[in-house]
């Protein structure tokens, strides 16, 4: 999977995320918990268009590190959305699926840039 796609997925999750949140019920967890996860999930994807930008090797490292940390907060907060029953898991399971699946390819590109920068082991 090449950039492109990855800038596109993570933001079409972001997108995915925000129009979810819209529908939770009105209440002051589902909008604090809701507010979390559009930070985070939308910090996903624009972190990694910053990674994109890198400037080093070192610096590329670096920001996919934030990039594995927004999105894996991101799939926590899916997980209390859930666990809370502010939306059920047919609409919860299927970001939760996408998001564990982006960090998964995240944190195996960190660690292949890790070992292949000289300093970076």
């Amino acid at each position: 999977m090449n950039a492109e796609m990855l800038k596109r997925r993570s933001k079409n999750l972001a997108i995915r995320i925000i129009q979810m949140v819209e529908k939770l019920p009105r209440s002051q967890a589902a909008d604090i918990i809701g507010r979390q996860l559009i930070k985070a999930g939308t910090s996903t994807a624009a972190n990694y268009r910053s990674a994109c930008r890198a400037r080093s090797k070192p610096d590329f490292i670096n920001k996919l590190g934030i990039v594995e940390e927004e999105a894996d907060e991101t799939m926590f907060w899916l997980e209390m959305i859930q666990e809370m029953e502010m939306a059920g898991a047919a609409v919860v399971q299927p970001l939760w699926l996408e998001a564990k699946e982006l960090l998964a390819i995240f944190t195996s590109s960190r660690i292949t840039a890790k070992r292949n920068h000289p300093i970076g082991n």
